[in-house]
């Protein structure tokens, strides 16, 4: 999750320029993909400052998307954002149902196991296809398959504690 004066969620980053005409080729971590698209103003990090930046049309795009943004008009502009992370303002985004969560929100979370081991603290997700996954780190590098009921057991936000029922030897 990004700090700052509002709390920015990671949405994807822009991968390189696409055309003359100031379009940018987008991955998105959005799923679907195009969801991207559905929110906004986007923040686009540029150094080490956010700048804000309206989307004025998407599609997708082989594996990824184009988006044309405004204000961006030529080629080197687009060129310029080239590995800039695009992040949204949480309140753009819809809250999450019951048992759903953004995973913004589960990263830094405290793994444990039932009978309170520390396996460590999720550093990323990942998308499988079968399901997602958790990268926990600790004393070790450990991947844990977000399967709720069957490995994830509780997801405590407030407490930023996930338990799981999980063999530390794994």
């Amino acid at each position: 999750m990004v700090k700052g004066d509002t709390e920015l969620i990671p949405m994807g980053r822009i991968t390189g320029a696409y055309g003359v005409r100031g379009w940018v080729r987008v991955a998105s971590d959005t799923e679907p993909s195009t969801n991207i698209l559905d929110y906004g103003p986007w923040r686009v990090r540029v150094g080490g400052d956010w700048v804000t930046h309206t989307v004025v049309q998407g599609r997708p795009h082989g594996h990824g998307l184009v988006v044309k943004l405004e204000g961006l008009n030529d080629r080197a502009a687009a060129a310029g954002l080239s590995g800039a992370e695009i992040a949204v303002s949480r309140s753009a985004m819809p809250s999450p149902g019951a048992q759903e969560f953004y995973w913004a929100d589960l990263m830094g979370a405290e793994v444990v196991t039932r009978e309170g081991l520390d396996l460590g603290k999720v550093d990323h997700l990942m998308a499988t296809g079968a399901n997602d996954v958790l990268v926990v780190l600790g004393e070790r590098e450990r991947l844990i398959p977000f399967v709720e009921d069957q490995v994830v057991v509780e997801v405590d936000l407030a407490a930023k504690r996930i338990t799981v029922d999980w063999d530390p030897e794994y």
